[in-house]
């Protein structure tokens, strides 16, 4: 199923370089710095249960797809926990599997099934069982539990994104289990910082209980914050992440701020007023950052939950957030007026709006000091996505303003997938700078390591 020089140029030439720099980068250990796997899963160390749970239920790259083509998520398991009939939602996934041709996904999923386990023909409704058996056999063996998929997969670090409100049990059994597998939490303070969370005022109270601040004044609400900021910290996470609406930032009087959050606890707040606080968020986050040290990276322009149907239904992360334009140069000025030209604090920007790349986030990267440029993301992790990032944005930020690649992912099994895509895809685009004369070769494998290892590493100061 998989050839052993997809991705890479068709030309000879070029090619051969990118054989020669792949070389040299598959092997790298794997560092993933924002995702959404769950610490349980390896504090608890317990089998997954079987293909569909793993595989299809916690993927919306799956099953938004499938959902697209008028197939019921129910008949997919989704809101089920358990799933009720596992064999049977891995048998429409199989049925349909030829709707992925030429997508990410299907090279994820390829990857898996090829490299994990053994399977050598196409999935499809003929093989649907077959690919369950082997691949539940393999589940139940030592070999494929989490912890000794994490060594296999060379793993070096593993990033979880966490609520404030999340006690992080997990984290601390991991601590202190002797395992040495590196896995840290991820502040994501978005039920508590975004007026139109689910149940934000309850969130917020409950900030207070869990930290003994009063939150419902300003600066106790803000200690609030830096307290279980300080309390990731200590369990090795190394950065936030904001998933606004909009990179929308502002730098208010502490007696405006104040009154502003006053207003959004009392239910009397406007769509106007809940923006505005989110923008000062921002800008306190920032200003916390500065004294904590934690990296920054900011996920705006994703119009979230926009099925109301499937959100009222199954909730969040249902496969239905959509990309808007974004808005950078001007929504970024008032924060980058209070810290832009700050050297020791690393704020990292995403975009679901590649129109922004040669705009405005390679010139606001290729000139303020605190700016890096996190990878192409979601919707644009993707072969082209990911080359059309290089494109864009290496002509005026450089390849050092970047983060290397982060896989953003709650499907455990296609990390490894993600990451040899990113690196081929790389090495491919560096072949053809080398083949028009524009690198020399030894420059190119010095970048295919930053770009596959190095930069994350000190990006995110891991």
């Amino acid at each position: 199923m998989l050839h052993q020089d997809r991705l890479f140029p068709a030309d000879p030439t070029s090619l051969a370089i990118a054989q020669r720099l792949y070389a040299g980068v598959k092997d790298l250990p794997i560092l993933s710095p924002h995702g959404h796997t769950e610490a349980s899963w390896f504090s608890d160390n317990r089998p997954f249960p079987d293909p569909a749970t793993l595989l299809i239920q916690p993927d919306h790259y799956v099953f938004r797809m499938l959902y697209s083509q008028g197939i019921p998520l129910e008949s997919l398991g989704i809101g089920q926990n358990p799933i009720v009939n596992p064999r049977d939602v891995w048998r429409i996934f199989a049925r349909h599997y030829y709707l992925f041709r030429g997508t990410p996904t299907q090279l994820w999923l390829n990857y898996a099934f090829q490299e994990l386990f053994d399977l050598k023909i196409s999935l499809s409704e003929e093989t649907a069982d077959a690919y369950y058996d082997a691949i539940e056999e393999k589940l139940a063996t030592p070999e494929f539990l989490p912890r000794a998929l994490f060594e296999r997969f060379r793993i070096e670090v593993l990033a979880t994104t966490n609520s404030p409100l999340d006690p992080l049990t997990h984290h601390r059994a991991l601590r202190e289990s002797g395992w040495h597998g590196n896995i840290i939490p991820t502040f994501r303070p978005d039920p508590v910082v975004d007026p139109d969370f689910d149940g934000f005022i309850h969130n917020v109270h409950r900030l207070g209980e869990l930290t003994g601040e009063n939150t419902s004044r300003w600066s106790g609400y803000l200690a609030a914050l830096r307290k279980t900021r300080e309390r990731f910290r200590q369990l090795g996470c190394t950065a936030t992440d904001h998933g606004h609406p909009t990179p929308a930032t502002a730098d208010l009087s502490l007696e405006t701020a104040s009154a502003l959050f006053e207003k959004v606890l009392s239910k009397s707040s406007t769509s106007m007023d809940r923006e505005m606080f989110r923008a000062q968020m921002l800008t306190e986050m920032a200003r916390m950052s500065l004294d904590d040290g934690l990296v920054m990276q900011i996920h705006p322009g994703s119009f979230r939950n926009h099925n109301e149907a499937i959100y009222r239904r199954f909730g969040r992360d249902m496969g239905a957030d959509i990309p808007t334009p974004t808005d950078y140069v001007r929504n970024l000025q008032p924060l980058l007026q209070r810290v832009g030209n700050e050297k020791n604090l690393t704020i990292i920007l995403f975009t679901l709006d590649e129109s922004s790349y040669g705009r405005e986030l390679a010139p606001l990267a290729g000139h303020y000091p605190c700016l890096k440029l996190g990878p192409a993301w979601w919707f644009y992790d993707s072969p082209e996505g990911m080359l059309r990032f290089r494109e864009y944005t290496t002509e005026t930020a450089g390849f050092y303003n970047t983060v290397g690649f982060n896989d953003d992912t709650r499907a455990f099994l296609s990390i490894p997938g993600r990451h040899d895509v990113a690196r081929r895809v790389d090495c491919a685009y560096l072949a053809k700078l080398v083949a028009d004369h524009r690198l020399e070769e030894d420059e190119a494998h010095d970048l295919a390591q930053e770009l596959a290892y190095r930069l994350a590493k000190a990006a995110y100061k891991l």
